[in-house]
């Protein structure tokens, strides 16, 4: 039998110091989505399908890792934490008209292609605000997500906000089916302006409707953005998606973070449970957003609790990636220590080490044992980046 040595494609190992800045990365994130007052949540690393399904509108069937358990029942790995997590808060938190704040954080998986090195498993951290529908959750959420970027180390990003009801209530109007909405979002994401147009003239729509559709390609920008949005429709529906926009700019000034707030109303997600806000955090040196998230008020139905909710997952693969490429200085671990021992100077290597590590640092024993030279164990401490390094044992 051949020896498999190598993962299977879109999956790796993660080892030593960059193991150890990930887990580094994934305490400071969880300690600033603590501090907002968010409280701890694990979900099933599987679940049923339908938790997942083409009604709820999350990953298309196809980009899910399916499975069938001994009833016959069709399994799914988790490819995104929002509809477990809503499946949960409905049966066990949402007995109350008080909100509900959690945070998880795990591995989710997407049987995607993986050109340009994209991962099909993912550590995601995340938090969930349920039975809030006020601008104060929109603008809190939007503002966690910022102090975790900052948290991170990140110094350059930004964080894009849209609306889902801006485009869907343009596309209500217009009577476009679901074939026509789904090619129109794919152009406008892609801003393919020319391919919008051209979709546009091919329907029977308003001169005015078709200008707003294409003028979607380039509707992004500062708080003036908002301005030219709101010239662009009368639709009612349109507007206060765009009069939500402007509560939660003026809430984000009072959290101070406006400076990391640009609006795209061009933004769309693939996910279909969006109903309003949208957003995502990207900096540069990657392709991806490192942040996503946005309002789901309709999704808790699925699973028999109607209720607001608004949230995020941060993907930490891609923002350590994001770290890596920026060159961002880390979070040094513990200081490590070596003790190179020989058998003689055992017990004393022993007493020394649990000081060590009573006193909050981290001590590894190596043994200088036959055919293991003391110059061996010397390059063995300094290739484990061990800050000092002690010598107990005979030339």
């Amino acid at each position: 039998m051949q020896r498999i040595l190598h993962t299977p494609e879109g999956v790796r190992d993660i080892y030593s110091r960059e193991c150890e800045q990930k887990l580094s990365l994934q305490d400071r994130l969880h300690a600033v989505i603590k501090s907002y007052g968010y409280r701890d949540i694990e979900t099933p690393t599987f679940e049923f399908f339908d938790v997942f399904s083409k009604e709820i509108g999350t990953i298309p069937s196809a980009e899910l890792y399916k499975f069938f358990d001994r009833e016959g029942n069709t399994l799914v790995l988790r490819p995104d934490f929002t509809p477990p997590v809503a499946r949960a808060a409905s049966k066990y938190f949402l007995n109350s008209n008080m909100p509900v704040r959690l945070t998880y954080l795990g591995q989710a998986f997407v049987n995607n292609s993986s050109y340009q090195g994209r991962l099909k498993e993912t550590t995601q951290i995340g938090g969930e605000l349920m039975g809030e529908d006020s601008v104060d959750a929109d603008a809190e959420i939007v503002a966690l997500a910022v102090q975790m970027m900052l948290a991170s180390g990140l110094k350059e990003f930004q964080i894009t906000i849209g609306h889902a009801g801006f485009f869907h209530a343009l596309a209500q109007e217009a009577g476009f089916d679901t074939q026509i909405v789904a090619e129109l979002k794919e152009l406008i994401t892609s801003k393919n302006t020319f391919g919008v147009a051209k979709l546009v003239s091919d329907q029977t729509v308003s001169e005015s409707l078709a200008k707003a559709f294409t003028a979607l390609t380039g509707l992004f920008g500062t708080e003036e953005m908002l301005t030219r949005a709101e010239g662009l429709t009368d639709n009612p529906q349109a507007l206060s998606a765009v009069v939500r926009l402007r509560e939660v700019w003026e809430m984000l000034k009072l959290y101070g973070v406006e400076q990391y707030v640009s609006f795209d109303l061009g933004m769309l997600s693939r996910y279909m449970y969006y109903t309003g806000i949208i957003f995502r955090g990207y900096t540069y040196g990657i392709g991806d957003a490192v942040i996503k998230g946005g309002r789901y008020d309709d999704l808790l139905g699925y699973f028999g609790q109607d209720a607001p909710a608004v949230g995020f997952v941060v993907v930490v693969d891609q923002l350590l990636n994001a770290l890596s490429r920026q060159k961002t200085p880390q979070e040094k671990a513990k200081d490590r220590c070596a003790i190179l021992y020989d058998e003689e100077h055992r017990a004393e290597a022993v007493r020394q080490a649990s000081e060590l590590r009573a006193d909050g640092k981290n001590a590894e024993l190596v043994l200088v044992a036959p055919g293991r030279t003391p110059e061996d164990c010397r390059a063995y401490a300094q290739a484990s980046d061990c800050e000092t390094t002690i010598e107990l044992f005979r030339v």
